[in-house]
């Protein structure tokens, strides 16, 4: 008998055989409904906060002008060709012909050195045409373009939209050139809810930023230019109003106006990582907002 003790007590020094009895008393005392694997437990609530890539980020219930969610939206940071929006509210409201033909020049190339464009040297366009191209496909020589023939030109264009800009309480924006390439063109996401906000008044602002392609004569040749931002050809997204941006100082950027569960929503994404991510979190802030949608749903029934 005393050899048999010291056996056991042998084998219980032993890690393994101590694992073994662990799991086995666990598995005798917990019933398969008290027993949860990692897998089954929840990983976060309806309510909570959506976790975005984007380093600065806005939503807004246009409706009721909530702010459903915020961060670092104070923050002043460079805005890419979310710019456009200014340059194009300034352009419609310095009432010029947006039928009058425009030739692409040498300063336009010039002021958008390094950036790709199709709007050769010589290139007619109407002012209508350059509006929608800079709106829809983002082209920086059109953007240019536009401030350039703008009464006063390009010096009184940037005047107009910093003088924009503070006449909407935009505190944290700065203005320094037409397209958005320069990293001293900033604003917070709050500033771009509001530039977002007074852009969606004008219905052509909102019809070209959301035209899933356009086509016209250049050179005698027939070229299509396609939206920058493809949630506006998609059937689940029902997009009011939108602006896409990009540089290696700004990150990808993303500004619309969408509905949403039947609820107007504001959305500014600021300095996201990564081609996809601005619309990666979109659809991340979309789902989060229908979650809510039918936690405030089934609470409403509730008896």
């Amino acid at each position: 008998m005393t050899r048999l003790f010291d056996g056991v007590r042998t084998l219980l020094t032993t890690r393994p055989v101590i694992l073994l009895l662990i799991s086995a008393v666990l598995s005798t005392v917990c019933s398969p409904a008290q027993a949860i694997s990692v897998s089954d437990r929840p990983t976060s609530r309806p309510d909570s906060r959506p976790d975005l890539r984007s380093d600065a980020a806005l939503v807004i219930d246009a409706d009721s002008s909530s702010v459903l969610y915020a961060r670092h939206e104070n923050s002043p940071k460079p805005i890419a060709s979310l710019t456009k929006l200014m340059t194009a509210l300034v352009v419609l409201e310095g009432r010029q012909s947006l039928d009058e033909e425009i030739v692409m020049t040498g300063e336009d190339r010039a002021g958008t050195r390094g950036a790709a464009s199709r709007l050769a040297v010589g290139a007619k366009l109407t002012r209508g045409d350059l509006l929608h191209l800079a709106l829809m496909a983002s082209d920086n020589r059109a953007a240019y373009a536009l401030a350039r023939t703008y009464p006063g030109g390009k010096v009184a264009a940037i005047d107009a939209m910093n003088a924009k800009a503070r006449s909407l309480g935009m505190t944290n924006t700065r203005f320094a050139e037409p397209s958005g390439l320069s990293p001293e063109n900033t604003a917070s996401a709050s500033d771009i809810a509001k530039l977002l906000l007074a852009a969606a008044n004008r219905p052509i602002i909102r019809d070209y930023s959301t035209d899933h392609r356009f086509s016209l004569q250049l050179n005698k040749r027939a070229t299509e230019f396609r939206n920058t931002n493809y949630l506006v050809a998609k059937s689940d997204w029902e997009i009011d109003i939108q602006k896409t941006g990009y540089t290696s100082k700004a990150g990808e950027c993303l500004a619309m106006k969408t509905t949403i569960d039947g609820r107007s929503m504001v959305i500014v994404l600021l300095d996201s990582f990564g081609k996809y991510t601005r619309t990666a979190d979109a659809r991340r802030i979309r789902k989060w907002l229908e979650a809510r949608s039918m936690r405030v749903a089934r609470s409403a029934v509730s008896p």
